[in-house]
């Protein structure tokens, strides 16, 4: 596996964690369709939706923010895998929101930042 593939691994296990911690369920990871690819699906336990989640990991800015990566394009891809998955899943009756989570990593600490409800 390559290099930027593990740090985006490595962050979507700290996402993970981090959203346990603050009342979500995990529902999936990875979920995979003609659509596109959605790193987390997650229930927020504290109000009953059902998030979508885009997970970015950043060793340096020099690119940019990592939301900044998630342009119109992604958007758009996000918004034709969840309509899968809820007809999938038979999610129509619940509320949804679509979420980034900025995971930036430092030699010595990682910091996480969660934009909620970008679309």
């Amino acid at each position: 596996m390559y290099f930027r593939q593990e740090i985006g691994k490595w962050g979507e296990n700290l996402a993970c964690k981090y959203l346990e911690k603050n009342n979500y369920k995990i529902i999936e990871r990875n979920f995979l369709c003609r659509q596109g690819e959605i790193d987390i699906i997650a229930e927020d336990k504290l109000k009953g939706e059902v998030v979508f989640i885009e997970v970015k990991t950043r060793s340096n800015l020099k690119y940019g923010n990592p939301s900044e990566a998630v342009n119109r394009t992604k958007q758009r891809h996000m918004k034709q895998v969840a309509r899968y998955y809820i007809y999938k899943k038979q999610l129509s009756h619940k509320a949804i929101r679509f979420d980034v989570i900025e995971v930036y990593v430092q030699p010595s600490s990682c910091q996480i930042n969660q934009i909620k409800q970008i679309l």
